[in-house]
């Protein structure tokens, strides 16, 4: 690739619409119940998402964080929300290196996963409108990728009960900007100042609670 296709690749991504089609998570379903396949991978719901806004990606990695999942979930669905934050708060098209675009699960541990979220998926579809636009759309959209790549961070570091919240709060901000739906970006808004309160107190507090010990230890 030349160096001018490559900034080409890099040029932010026209305004992307409302998805159409099937709502997502029948797409996510039909995903889950494919049983000629014994492995899901990231590539694979890239894919199949296709042609679909970044924050539907998004919010398939983050709403499962927002759940007790197996084991190892966090770990490979959690990598991919800061890579899309960044290419959210720079407007540019989706995209993962493919250490990360590799990495599965069992089918039957993401349909588990599709089955817990998919109320709630549905629910959260048919109250999405236009609406507060001014919330959902650039350059609020960009300032909401800057918020998600925050909560990403906290995501991924190993804070107990740390990821349960800023999981919902990308999944709600993927939500309002998937369905240009300003009320969902103004709460996700919100929630990020509550979320990064709450885990900066409990990081700043195991921090605390770490030093004590060494002290102790070395007394």
């Amino acid at each position: 690739m030349t160096t001018e296709n490559a900034d080409s690749d890099r040029r932010r991504r026209p305004r992307p619409p409302r998805p159409k089609g099937r709502r997502l998570s029948a797409v996510l379903r039909q995903l889950a119940g494919d049983r000629s396949r014994e492995w899901v991978s990231i590539g694979d719901l890239f894919e199949t998402m296709g042609d679909r806004a970044i924050s539907a990606l998004m919010l398939i990695f983050a709403l499962p964080n927002a759940f007790p999942t197996p084991p190892g979930t966090s770990a490979v669905l959690g990598a991919p929300l800061v890579f899309l934050a960044v290419q959210l708060t720079f407007g540019l098209k989706p995209w993962l290196p493919k250490a990360i675009a590799n990495r599965s699960m069992r089918r039957e541990d993401f349909e588990t996963i599709v089955g817990r979220i998919h109320r709630w998926l549905a629910w959260a579809e048919r109250m999405l409108k236009p609406r507060l636009a001014i919330f959902a759309e650039p350059p609020a959209e960009y300032f909401a990728g800057l918020a998600c790549l925050l909560l990403s961070i906290v995501l991924v570091l190993p804070v107990p009960l740390g990821n349960i919240l800023p999981a919902i709060t990308i999944s709600v901000f993927a939500f309002g900007i998937m369905g240009r739906d300003g009320l969902f970006a103004l709460i996700g808004f919100i929630m990020t100042t509550v979320s990064l309160v709450i885990a900066g107190g409990v990081i700043y507090g195991l921090a605390k609670a770490s030093i004590f010990f060494v002290m102790q230890w070395f007394a």
